[in-house]
């Protein structure tokens, strides 16, 4: 693997690549640090430190630490993942938008990508004000006047317009996709303060602590048993055999073939606890907008919100836990099928195999094929969602390490995936150049 590394330095090509996406990454961690004007940098930190683990904690995480300092980048890309989501699912619903999608071609591909920018613009606009509006009255700003407001707005949506730009440029001239990688790069850069963490639990005030290195080393062989879960079901796959029967072409007779539909056991990724955690702590952050002060609070409202960010929180009580824990199960499950049946259609691709003359072994072509397909998809998406749920829900009971580890499970499904992900397109790049590859 050295020597690989060493052969794609190597390479003009892939050099040239690599030294871009990092010198992007470079760019993406100094605005992490640019505060936005009219930001009172003693009042952030009082206020984060306030609000300790609870909504603000993933959007932390995913910015990389830029959101607990109110930085142009605090937004991060949720603005674009969310667009990406809806203009997905307008795509099912709307014919025009699935005809561009699938006949449109590289043209209806740059369309597609346009509406989505645009309405990402539109929700950074909509995500700034509520920003806004929700520290305002926390006194985090210096003026908080209508001119401040809007300076602070624009200065979240230029950082948000800017990493999309980021992403783009690492997509087309770097290496990986580009939005993941500012995710990705965004979670590996709170590892130095996890280890820290850890740190402090072996060495207390009081000196060395042998409680504190039994539960440090659980946490550690946890944290690589889960990446080795995470590595296998990743890469994990049912092949269904296909065959095609020999054909004339033109004046040739083509010979049978024999290949396999690949279907991944984790083929959604990590959007449905995206999908998911969205869905969960959404009432909170439009709660916290009305009322800033809901978490001393008593009433119906205050339980809603306690329930919302019980996903993220461990301030709250066990109960809300357990009962969040569940729906967050079964809102992960019900998104894993969604997502799956959204880009792999059954009896589209029972319908093409029977186009192309081709069938699965022991299995007639047509309605048998698409109920074949959707009896082992629904089996390997049933897997595969319930493999999501525990990797999201398990960190939440981990409370009696004192870390903050509610998004531990997600950190490492996204860390892994895109690093897999990453890693097959370096190898794609240099198998082009024949060179020997990761896989040897």
């Amino acid at each position: 693997m050295f020597k690989t590394i060493k052969n794609a330095l190597k390479t003009p090509e892939v050099r040239k690549r690599l030294l871009y996406t990092l010198v992007l990454i470079i760019v993406f961690r100094l605005g992490c640090f640019i505060t936005v004007p009219g930001v009172d940098l003693v009042q952030i930190q009082n206020a984060m430190q306030s609000a300790g683990n609870g909504l603000t904690g993933l959007i932390d995480i995913i910015s990389g630490g830029a959101f607990s300092r109110f930085s142009i980048f605090a937004m991060s890309v949720t603005p674009y993942i969310t667009a990406s989501i809806v203009i997905q699912l307008l795509t099912m619903i709307i014919p025009s938008l699935e005809r561009l999608t699938k006949e449109g071609g590289e043209v209806g591909k740059q369309k597609i990508d346009k509406y989505t920018k645009a309405l990402s613009i539109l929700l950074a606009l909509i995500e700034g004000v509520g920003l806004y509006l929700s520290y305002k009255s926390q006194g985090i700003f210096v003026d908080s006047g209508i001119l401040s407001g809007v300076l602070v707005v624009t200065g979240l949506m230029a950082g948000t317009a800017l990493l999309m730009w980021i992403g783009d440029q690492i997509t087309n001239k770097g290496i990986g996709n580009g939005v993941s990688m500012i995710i990705f790069i965004g979670i590996v850069s709170r590892l130095p303060s996890a280890v820290s963490s850890i740190w402090s639990l072996i060495m207390t005030e009081s000196g060395f602590s042998t409680t504190g290195l039994l539960v440090a080393l659980a946490i550690v062989i946890g944290a690589l048993i889960l990446v080795t879960a995470v590595v296998f079901i990743q890469q994990a796959e049912r092949r269904i055999p296909v065959q095609y029967a020999k054909k004339v072409v033109g004046r040739k007779m083509m010979g049978a073939q024999n290949t396999y539909i690949p279907l991944k056991i984790a083929m959604a990724g990590v959007m449905p606890i995206i999908f998911a955690s969205s869905f969960m702590t959404f009432p909170a952050m439009i709660i916290q907008i009305f009322d800033p002060s809901i978490a001393s609070h008593t009433g119906f409202w205050n339980v809603i919100y306690n329930f919302s960010i019980a996903t993220s929180s461990s301030n709250v009580a066990i109960g809300y836990t357990i009962a969040n824990a569940i729906v967050y199960l079964l809102l992960i499950v019900g998104f894993t099928f969604f997502y799956i049946y959204a880009t792999f259609n059954p009896a589209e691709v029972s319908a093409n195999i029977k186009k192309n003359g081709g069938f699965i072994p022991g299995i007639r072509a047509g309605k048998p094929t698409t109920e074949y397909l959707s009896s082992v998809l629904t089996k390997l998406t049933l897997f595969g969602g319930l493999f999501l749920a525990l990797i999201a829900i398990l960190p939440m009971f981990m409370r009696f390490t004192n870390l903050n580890v509610a998004f531990g499970g997600t950190s490492i499904l996204i860390i892994v995936g895109v690093a897999l992900e990453t890693v097959q397109q370096l190898e794609s790049q240099l198998v082009m150049r024949h060179y020997k590859g990761f896989l040897e």
